[in-house]
């Protein structure tokens, strides 16, 4: 996992919400740990590439 985070501040339905957590805690996941998966996979899908750690903000 990586070292540094940072935090994502997601708007949602309330009811959504109160799913997600009960899917989550049925499947001993937290939604955090979900949230990170779906971001990795989306990532993936689309061919980014990013080196954990580094400054992505930075100009090459």
């Amino acid at each position: 996992m990586e070292q540094k985070t940072a935090r994502l501040t997601v708007l949602i339905d309330p009811d959504k919400k109160k799913a997600f957590e009960t899917l989550c805690a049925q499947q001993d996941v937290t939604p955090s740990q979900v949230v990170r998966r779906l971001i990795r996979d989306y990532l993936a899908a689309h061919g980014v590439t990013y080196k954990p750690g580094a400054d992505t903000t930075a100009p090459d």
